[in-house]
C-alpha cells in the first residue's frame, strides 16, 4: 500500500489553526458543525469546474433549443461526478499522492506522455472556456470591447492566485465567495423566470435525446460537468489534507470528505439544473435558436428585465473568474505530477491565455467556442476516469480503502456511459447514421 511518511507529506498550505482543528476532529475532540468545517474546502474549490462558463454556454443552448428535455442529461452527469469526485479525493487521501503522480508511478511510459498530453490539451480547452467567459461577462456588464475585458479577467485572476502566498486556506475562502454569488444569482432568477415546474419535475427524470443535435449538446453537458481537470486536482487537494495516523483515521477523513463531495456538488448541480431551466423558460417558446451568451444577455432584458439581465452576467464573471483561478491550480498539479517540475505561476497563466486571445483574433464566434471547448473536455475525459477506476480499486494501492464491488460496478458504468455518448459523437461528426439520434 503507498502511503506517504510524515516527512514525504507535502505541506497542505493551511494555517497551524486548521491543521490543528483537523487533528481534534479526527481525535473526537469536536462536535456537530465544527467537526466538518476543518475539512471544507477541496470539493468547493473543484465545486468551480462544475459551474463555469462552459456550463453557462451549453446550458443555454440546451433550455433554449430544447426546452427542459436535457435535464436528466444534467443530472446523470452530476451523480457521475459525485461518484469520481469522491474516488479522486479517496485516492489522494488514502495514498498522499495525486493521481497524475500515481500515473507517472505505476504506468508505462508511453502512456504516461499521452495522458500528460491529453491532460495539457484539456487544461487549454478548459482555461478558453473559464477566461472568454468572465471576459464576456465584463465586457456586457461593463460595456467594454471584448479585448478589454480578457485583460481585466487576466489581471483579477492572477491577483486571486496570488492569495496561495498566504496560506491555500484564504484562497479557499475567496473561491468559496464567489461560489456563493453563483449561487444566489440562480436562486434570484429562480424567482423572476416563468417557470413551469410540473415539466421541469417530469424531464429531470424522463430520458430523451429529441435530434442529432441534442447528442452533441449532451456529450458538451457532460464535458462541462465531469472535467479531467477537477478530477486530476481533487487528489491533489486532499492528499495532505490532514495527516492520517491510522488507517481509522483515513477512513474518518474519507467520512468526511464525502459529507463535502455531496453538499458541494449536489448544490453545483441545482445551479446548472437552474441555468437549463431559466434558459427554457426565457428563450425556449420565442427565441429557440439563442446561442451565445451575449445574445442571451440582450434577450433577457426586454423578457425578463434588465435586474435578470444583469444577476445573470454577475453570476457569469464570477463563474469566469473563479473557475479560472482553479483551471490554473490543475495546470500547474498536472504538470508536476506527471512530469515533475512547474512553470512559474505567472507563466502558467500566460500559456493558457494563449488560446482566448487567438479566438478573438481569429474573430472565432466566442460562444461556440466555448461549446466545443466542453467536446473536447468530454473527449479527453475517459482518461482520468479509468485511471481512478483503475487505482482505487486495487488493493495494493488503496490497501482496505479499494473500492468495494457496488462502486467499482457504478463507477465502470460511468465511465462507459461517457465513452458510449463519445462514440456516437465522433460516428455522428463522420456521417453515420445513428437510429434514433440521426
Amino acid at each position: 500500500m503507498d502511503h506517504r511518511t510524515r516527512d514525504e507529506q507535502p505541506d497542505s498550505g493551511l494555517t497551524a489553526r486548521t491543521n490543528t482543528a483537523i487533528r481534534e476532529a479526527l481525535d473526537g475532540r469536536r462536535r456537530g458543525a465544527a467537526l466538518l468545517l476543518p475539512f471544507a474546502g477541496p470539493a468547493v474549490v473543484v465545486s468551480v469546474a462544475y459551474m463555469d462558463p462552459g456550463n453557462f454556454a451549453t446550458n443555454i443552448q440546451a433550455g433554449a433549443r430544447y426546452g427542459y428535455a436535457l435535464l436528466w442529461v444534467v443530472l446523470l452527469a452530476n451523480a457521475v461526478a459525485m461518484l469520481f469526485q469522491s474516488l479522486s479525493a479517496k485516492l489522494g487521501i488514502v495514498t498522499g499522492r495525486n493521481l497524475a503522480e500515481l500515473c507517472r508511478q505505476r504506468l508505462p511510459s508511453p502512456l504516461v506522455w499521452l495522458m500528460w498530453a491529453i491532460s495539457e490539451i484539456a487544461a487549454m480547452a478548459t482555461d478558453l472556456a473559464e477566461f472568454l467567459g468572465g471576459a464576456i461577462g465584463l465586457a456586457l456588464l461593463l460595456h467594454l470591447p471584448l479585448i478589454v475585458g480578457m485583460a481585466v479577467t487576466a489581471v483579477v485572476t492572477y491577483g486571486l492566485l496570488l492569495f496561495e502566498r498566504a496560506g491555500f486556506r484564504p484562497l479557499e475562502l475567496a473561491i468559496g465567495a464567489l461560489v456563493g454569488i453563483i449561487g444566489l444569482c440562480y436562486l434570484v432568477e429562480m424567482f423572476i423566470a416563468p417557470i413551469r415546474w410540473p415539466e421541469v419535475f417530469r424531464h429531470v427524470v424522463t430520458p430523451s435525446l429529441p435530434d442529432a443535435r441534442a447528442v452533441t449538446i449532451a456529450v458538451g453537458i457532460i464535458g462541462a460537468t465531469v472535467m479531467p481537470h477537477a478530477l486530476f486536482l481533487h487528489s491533489g487537494l486532499t492528499q495532505s489534507r490532514g495527516l492520517a495516523h491510522s488507517d481509522a483515521d483515513r477512513a474518518k477523513l474519507l467520512r468526511f470528505s464525502n459529507i463535502e463531495v455531496m453538499i458541494a456538488l449536489t448544490i453545483a448541480g441545482l445551479v446548472n439544473m437552474a441555468m437549463v431551466i431559466m434558459a427554457s423558460a426565457a428563450f425556449h417558446q420565442g427565441d429557440p435558436d439563442v446561442a451565445e451568451i451575449a445574445t442571451a444577455y440582450r434577450t433577457l432584458v426586454p423578457l425578463l428585465g434588465a435586474a435578470a439581465a444583469s444577476i445573470f452576467l454577475l453570476s457569469l464573471i464570477a463563474s469566469g473568474i473563479s473557475s479560472s483561478v482553479v483551471g490554473t491550480m490543475a495546470g500547474q498539479l498536472i504538470m508536476q505530477g506527471f512530469v515533475g517540475f512547474q512553470t512559474p505561476l505567472w507563466l502558467r497563466r500566460a500559456i493558457t491565455m494563449v488560446p482566448s486571445f487567438v479566438v478573438v483574433g481569429l474573430g472565432v464566434d466566442a460562444t461556440q467556442a466555448l461549446i466545443m471547448s466542453q467536446v473536447v473536455l468530454s473527449l479527453a475525459l475517459p482518461f482520468p476516469m479509468i485511471a481512478l477506476v483503475w487505482f482505487t480499486s486495487r488493493r495494493d494501492v488503496m490497501g482496505v480503502h479499494r473500492n468495494p464491488p457496488l462502486t467499482a460496478l457504478c463507477a465502470v458504468t460511468g465511465a462507459i456511459v461517457v465513452v458510449a455518448l463519445n462514440v456516437v459523437l465522433v460516428l455522428q461528426e463522420l456521417g453515420v447514421a445513428i437510429p434514433g439520434v440521426s
